[in-house]
């Protein structure tokens, strides 16, 4: 399987009676989003790190095909250069290990604070990462790695290393004007999207709109590349955020929608093979 789609999270108690039915307990809620989507984000592991306990039950409440692609905690990326936390960056690689066939790409999320003067940091950190023998993808946010110089060189070392560039697009949620923002608490920078795929996977983090018509043009700007990407036999991760998450299910129920009507050669959404499903709001 080359696609997968997801979420951010799968804990949110706002899904009860859309994605999950109508009492759903809060243990229930990972093994019943993994028989809806394929894949998750894993913002979790970026605010703590999860016990090997914890770790072994996700492992058995999912399926062997289902795919965490984890974040690697802020305590590593988010206090200055990165090479000073490689043996946290290392122990947390084998702490997630024993999800096995359900571990997919991990990501290393850097802050607006770190900028292309830190290329050597990076490159000392992607090449020690090389010893888990797992597949990571790293997120830049400081808006000169998106100069075409800065940007070129971050590719050129990432393909070194067979590591992905995570695809942040936050255009959605960017136009017209009202701010779906305003009642979240951690805002989406506003950043060019840059459309390269450096590794044999790539992750890309789509932040819709609460209103599903202001993301239109740009799922079906997304359902071209991934074509694209798919046909050349890359492994794809889409993941849909929202600033008001009640609509990040749906949101990305219909970029399935859309792929399917283009033609694109997805797997079946899980979620809609779900049988005695709640009511879904009228998307389509």
């Amino acid at each position: 399987m080359n696609f997968f789609l997801g979420c951010a999270v799968w804990a949110y108690k706002g899904w009860v009676g859309e994605l999950y039915p109508e009492g759903t307990r809060n243990t229930d809620f990972l093994k019943l989003y993994s028989q809806r989507f394929t894949t998750v984000e894993g913002n979790t592991t970026f605010y703590a790190v999860p016990s090997p306990e914890t770790v072994s039950r996700w492992a058995t409440e999912t399926a062997l095909s289902f795919k965490f692609c984890l974040k690697l905690p802020r305590d590593i990326t988010h206090n200055g250069l990165l090479k000073p936390s490689i043996s946290k960056a290392l122990e947390f690689a084998e702490r997630m290990k024993p999800l096995g066939s359900c571990l997919g790409p991990m990501f290393a999320q850097l802050p607006p604070s770190y900028t292309p003067k830190s290329i050597d940091d990076l490159e000392s950190f992607l090449k020690a990462w090389q010893v888990t023998k797992l597949p990571l993808a790293v997120e830049v946010r400081h808006r000169d790695w998106f100069r075409k110089v800065h940007s070129g060189d971050l590719n050129a070392l990432l393909e070194k290393f067979g590591a992905g560039r995570v695809l942040l697009d936050t255009r959605p949620i960017y136009i017209g004007d009202d701010d779906p923002q305003l009642e979240s608490e951690r805002r989406k920078p506003k950043l060019p999207v840059e459309f390269s795929v450096t590794a044999p996977f790539s992750l890309i983090r789509f932040i819709s709109h609460p209103t599903l018509e202001m993301n239109l043009q740009f799922m079906e700007e997304w359902v071209t590349q991934i074509k694209n990407w798919l046909e050349q036999g890359k492994q794809i991760y889409f993941f849909v955020h929202c600033p008001v998450e009640e609509h990040s299910p749906g949101n990305a129920r219909y970029f399935q929608k859309l792929l399917e009507a283009s033609g694109v050669q997805v797997p079946a959404l899980p979620w809609n093979q779900v049988n005695n499903q709640p009511n879904q709001l009228n998307l389509w």
